[in-house]
């Protein structure tokens, strides 16, 4: 009979790797760190008004149960790389950071035309199509290598404690000097009736207050004062 000896650092690696890996989701920190250096020390420096693109490949650990396509979640994963690409790359979020602002995730959309196959290389294209004072729309577009779009997805980026529109401005002035198009002065069809139906889910979702109801003042004989309108 054979007996193997495993040294007890190497059972501790291994434990710990194992641990690593089944609590954290290391690919995903991974390869977001290198999506931000690549942006912030490779790729060339960008207009706030320009599409931003990122490549990926559809792998074995994105493909869904049936074993044929992608993932349906996948696919709003892969958007956290794409607006990491964009943000660095156009300075807005070096410059949200820096006015001692903060980007939350306010709201996504996504309509699937086309599944990817696994092992297909796609590519994620970025752009912003409106914001204001506290709100950053984004559009992006899942293409194939074919050129087909695969899905489309709207996102809506809550911009805290600053105001996007003054930094957008600071953007616009530093890294295109009047070159570029002119910004999106209000709202397409499209974003505005998306938009609408958020707001409709959030007008349900607010609890309703209901007003306290006034008993009549009561006489000391027991008698009840009628109202002034009665």
């Amino acid at each position: 009979m054979w007996t193997i000896c495993v040294p007890g650092w190497s059972a501790v690696m291994v434990a710990g790797t194992l641990i690593l890996y089944g609590t954290l989701d290391v690919a995903y920190f991974a390869r977001m760190m290198y999506t931000v250096a690549k942006a912030r020390y490779f790729r060339k420096k960008t207009c706030i008004l320009d599409t931003t693109d990122v490549q990926s490949w559809c792998l074995l650990n994105d493909i869904d149960t049936l074993l044929y396509h992608m993932n349906n979640a996948r696919y709003l994963r892969e958007l956290d790389f794409a607006r990491a690409d964009f943000y660095e790359r156009t300075g807005l979020y070096a410059n949200i950071k820096a006015a001692g602002g903060s980007v939350l995730q306010a709201a996504t959309t996504i309509r699937y035309r086309r599944y990817l196959k696994p092992f297909t290389k796609f590519t994620i294209t970025s752009k912003a199509i409106y914001w204001d004072e506290k709100t950053f729309f984004m559009e992006h577009e899942f293409i194939g290598p074919s050129g087909f779009v695969h899905a489309v997805a709207l996102c809506r980026q809550r911009i805290i404690d600053t105001s996007v529109a003054a930094i957008a401005e600071l953007l616009l002035q530093l890294h295109c000097s009047g070159s570029c198009k002119s910004p999106p002065e209000k709202m397409t069809s499209e974003l505005e009736l998306w938009v609408q139906s958020n707001e409709v889910s959030s007008a349900k979702l607010r609890p309703t207050v209901a007003l306290p109801i006034q008993e009549p003042p009561h006489t000391g004989c027991g008698e009840t004062i009628p109202n002034a309108s009665e």
